[in-house]
This record gives structure tokens, C-alpha cells and sequence, in this order.
């Protein structure tokens, strides 16, 4: 089959088969292409979907962008069940077998370095959100409130309203400063459990659909030997916070600690 090779990950060679039903990009299985000991993973893809033009309208098209970041990262899960592999960023694309050893003949020092730092260590995902409504109730309004939507008597309606408004933001701050100060703890605990910890930007709400204000994203590099005790960690520490929800993800491979860009895609000769 002709078309550009689409690559996912380098590895060091593994003995334990990938999924015999496993499909990438495009639908198209992946096949392991060695070069030098390293291991590059990748996929036969459409020419016409994949050259640097193509893929400048086709990064616009949200749907495309879904269902093509899901195949790769499907195949990137099933490389993390039985081996450490080192996630190349979305649509890492070249023009054939030689332009992807190329590749790896380029950056081999760094990609053994990086692979002998992860290897064995998994990436585990912690968000902490506060919530953007406070419970309900005198609590949220503090003492004396009146019945929501009921003024006081003889309170003027609008007067009534903006107290109401005021209370409820202070509530809403409150709130918010618990939960940074939870998030800071959190994170200070779980950095000194783990080998490495980055911290990313808060996700866009419109984009990630949890609800709630983003106080923490952060991703920890855990042995995988140890991913037990972390996540039992991070249970404890969860518990029992009211207006405070703490997220865990993973295990996944170490996409924040390989060095490698999310950004622009990767067309290669």
C-alpha cells in the first residue's frame, strides 16, 4: 500500500505482541520499523490527508482532529501495555520508510536518553476543580439570608437582589481560595511521591466539558511498580472535600515528560 508513514512512537524492541485487531490512523494496522536497536512505530496514511497542506485545513476540522487523535492514541495505549514507548507528537508524518529512519538516525542520542529515563515509569494525570455554584442553603448566603427568589419584608426587590448577588460571589471566592490552597498541598504531596511532576496550563471548560473552575493539571512520573501506592494516595487525599473535585487519569504513557511539543505536527522528508 502506498502512502506516507504516520509515526507514533519509539521504542526500544518488545517481545510481547500488540493487539491482533489493532488499527491506527487512517484504519490501517501499525508495524514496527527498527533502525540502530530503536523501534519506530508507525502506519501507512493517505497522501492526500497528510502532506503539510492537507494537514493545515484538516487541523481545523474538529471531527477529523477527534477521530485521528483517538487512533493514535489507541495505538499509543496499547504500546504502553507492553512496552515503554516515547509518544511522537499528532500527525508525525514522512514520506516513506527511509525518511523515517533518517529521522531516527538524527535524534537517536536523545531518543535512547529519554527511553532509558522512562523506562518502566508510567504518567498519571491529577485535576483539582472548585466548584462554580456553593452548596445551596444558609451556608452559600451566610446567616439570616432570605429564601431564594423571597425578599426579606420590607426589603426593596432590587437592594435584596444585589445582596444576594454579592453573598453568593463571596461564597463562590471562598470556595475558590479552599480550593487552590487544597490543589498547592495536593500537589506538593504527590511531587514529593513521585520521580518528576509538571504542571500545565488550567483546561478550557469548553474544550474539556468538566464543569467547575480548573485549579490544578497536573501530570507525575510513577514508576510503575509504585502506580498502586500513588493512586491510593491520591484517593486519601480526595475524600471528604466539600465544593472540591480531585480528577485522576491514567496510567498513560509519559507524554509530559518526554520532551516532546504538542504543537505543530511533524511532515518530515
Amino acid at each position: 500500500m502506498t502512502g506516507l508513514r504516520y509515526v507514533y512512537a519509539v521504542c526500544r524492541p518488545f517481545r510481547s505482541a500488540l493487539q491482533a485487531q489493532l488499527t491506527g490512523v487512517a484504519g490501517t494496522p501499525p508495524k514496527q520499523l527498527t533502525h540502530h536497536g530503536l523501534v519506530a512505530v508507525v502506519s501507512t496514511v493517505p497522501e492526500g490527508d497528510f502532506t503539510e497542506e492537507a494537514l493545515r485545513a484538516r487541523l481545523e476540522d474538529l471531527d477529523w482532529l477527534t477521530v485521528t487523535a483517538r487512533a493514535h492514541q489507541q495505538v499509543i495505549d496499547a504500546l504502553t501495555a507492553v512496552t515503554t514507548p516515547l509518544p511522537l507528537r499528532l500527525a508525525t508524518v514522512f514520506r516513506d520508510d527511509s525518511g523515517v529512519r533518517s529521522m531516527m538516525e538524527a535524534r537517536e542520542d536523545d531518543f535512547r536518553r529519554v527511553l532509558d529515563r522512562l523506562e518502566g515509569r508510567v504518567e498519571w494525570g491529577v485535576k483539582v476543580y472548585a466548584d462554580k455554584e456553593p452548596a445551596a442553603g444558609a451556608d452559600a448566603a451566610g446567616p439570616g439570608a432570605a429564601e431564594p427568589g423571597r425578599p426579606e419584608p420590607g426589603a426593596v426587590p432590587g437592594r435584596d437582589h444585589l445582596r444576594m448577588r454579592r453573598s453568593q460571589t463571596r461564597a463562590r471566592e471562598d470556595v475558590r481560595q479552599r480550593a487552590t490552597a487544597f490543589a498547592d498541598a495536593l500537589h506538593a504531596r504527590l511531587s514529593a511521591f513521585a520521580e518528576d511532576a509538571r504542571t500545565h496550563a488550567p483546561q478550557n471548560p469548553a474544550l474539556s466539558g468538566a464543569t467547575g473552575q480548573n485549579v490544578l493539571n497536573s501530570a507525575y512520573l510513577v514508576p510503575r511498580t509504585e502506580s498502586e501506592e500513588f493512586v491510593e494516595l491520591v484517593d486519601r487525599e480526595k475524600d471528604d472535600v466539600p465544593g472540591i473535585r480531585v480528577e485522576l487519569t491514567g496510567p498513560w504513557a509519559a507524554y509530559s515528560f518526554t520532551g516532546e511539543s504538542a504543537g505543530e505536527p511533524e511532515v518530515g522528508p
